[in-house]
């Protein structure tokens, strides 16, 4: 299934851009967001695509393909924003979106075991190949690590914090029961004690009973809560005066980071609010997308 970019047109609203202005897309995923940009900044207006994994950054290629002249794609993670815009001759731009959503390929093609619909290894690196091609260390956190070697308590604040887990202490007692019967290592087995531990009312409801332990163990996994706080600050230093920042998140935990960074930097006086209120999906759009049902845009102008 192809990657299938939300809040394509509230996005090219928000970032408002024009011929030869140059951009900054903190995530590129499947390009859908990178291509509008760089249609609407034509003849000359340059684009720096980041994204954590490199097979995505190759798909995003493909998508851009007739751009590429004026495209920098850079397989890293945007908490060194700041490093990599300078290196590559973004020091100022006239706006920088992050879509903070998972992208369809790590959750149907990139077998690391990002969904719990595929029985696969429990990984949810997104940048399994970035860090052991750049990081001098090789003992980095898997989702398996965390379930099989954290003490119960540690996997129930996880699961209570990133999560918001209602029955963050029986999933994590049912770990750590299981994994003293033997390791656990794919998805499915996770699912299976997930499902063991909650009350059968709670099994069948819109929201898939694994979806809140699968996304509070990825956010510890990648770190993603403190990548975006590191990433903020450091795109309104990139941002010219009356450059656009914009960010779509996908749960309240991201949204609350961005909220809250936003109402800072205005009080602070350095951004203006574009929006008073978060963009939301258009009605036409949840019907042809469901992923963007979830997703919310927020935007701010720097002065």
């Amino acid at each position: 299934m192809e990657h299938i970019s939300v809040l394509r047109e509230e996005v090219l609203r928000a970032l408002d851009p024009k011929p030869n202005e140059d951009f900054i897309d903190c995530t590129v995923n499947g390009g859908g967001h990178a291509k509008a940009i760089l249609e609407k900044t034509a003849p000359s207006g340059r684009l720096l695509g980041i994204d954590w994994n490199q097979r995505v950054i190759e798909n995003c290629k493909l998508k851009i393909d007739n751009f590429t002249e004026r495209t920098v794609l850079i397989c890293d993670n945007f908490a060194h924003l700041e490093k990599i815009a300078k290196k590559e001759g973004f020091g100022s731009v006239d706006g920088i979106l992050f879509d903070l959503g998972i992208s369809s390929w790590h959750l149907e093609r990139s077998g690391k075991g990002f969904s719990f619909l595929r029985d696969e290894p429990l990984d949810m690196r997104y940048g399994a190949e970035y860090q052991i091609s750049n990081l001098k260390t090789q003992n980095f956190l898997t989702a398996e690590k965390i379930i099989n070697k954290w003490s119960e308590k540690e996997i129930e604040k996880n699961l209570r914090e990133y999560g918001q887990e209602k029955f963050s202490k029986t999933i994590a007692r049912k770990i750590v029961q299981a994994r003293e019967i033997k390791p656990i290592a794919t998805t499915f087995q996770l699912v299976d004690i997930i499902k063991q531990a909650i009350p059968t009312r709670y099994q069948h409801q819109r929201i898939h009973f694994a979806t809140r332990t699968f996304q509070a163990i990825r956010i510890a996994v990648n770190d993603e809560l403190n990548n975006l706080k590191t990433a903020l600050p450091q795109a309104v230093n990139i941002l010219k005066t009356q450059g656009r920042l914009v960010v779509i998140s996908f749960h309240s935990l991201e949204d609350g980071i961005v909220k809250n960074f936003l109402r800072d930097s205005v009080k602070n006086g350095f951004l203006k609010p574009l929006n008073a209120k978060p963009m939301l999906a258009s009605k036409a759009e949840l019907m042809a997308n469901k992923r963007a049902r979830s997703a919310k845009l927020r935007a701010a102008i720097k002065i």
